[in-house]
This record gives C-alpha cells, structure tokens and sequence, in this order.
C-alpha cells in the first residue's frame, strides 16, 4: 500500500480490512482476527467472511454466491458485509 502510495495514487486510503476464510474453531483464524482488530483498529469490518464450499463453487457456474446459493454462509456473510460498508459510507 505504501508503494502504491508513493508511486502511483497519493491519495490511496484503505477503505478497511475484511476477514475471508474464517473458520471460528481454528485457533490461527482467531489469532489472525486479534492482530487484525489490533493494528488496523476501527479499519477491520466486525463481518468476517466464513470459509464456506458454496463461495468456491458459484464461479465454476459463472454466478455470483448470491444467486447460486443465496441462503449460503457465504452469500449471507456477504450481504451482511454490504451493510455494514454502506453503514460506514
């Protein structure tokens, strides 16, 4: 980020940090949610995005989680991430 500052985008802010792949039971996804939430603060979305099939397999049908599996962790997971950013617009 800080490259890209200074050579391409002055202006470049980060917007904030989204959590994919977590799994709530492994200890390393916990510990890296912690860090997370330490460092970058008030930048870490309170949504984390579950690791979840359904998300793996939406491209392979050329679709958007949303449309092939709507009630999916992951497509909720996501819906909910699209409030909370539309929240902090």
């Amino acid at each position: 980020i800080k490259l890209v500052k200074e050579r391409l985008n002055r202006k470049l802010e980060i917007s904030g940090i989204i959590l994919t792949m977590f799994d709530g039971r492994k200890n390393i996804c916990k510990d890296v949610a912690q860090k997370v939430e330490e460092f970058f603060k008030e930048k870490a979305f309170k949504t984390r995005i579950r690791d979840n099939v359904k998300l793996a397999e939406a491209p392979s049908y050329g679709q958007p989680v949303i449309l092939y599996a709507p009630r999916s962790h992951g497509s909720l997971d996501y819906q909910k991430l699209a409030k909370e950013v539309l929240s902090h617009a």
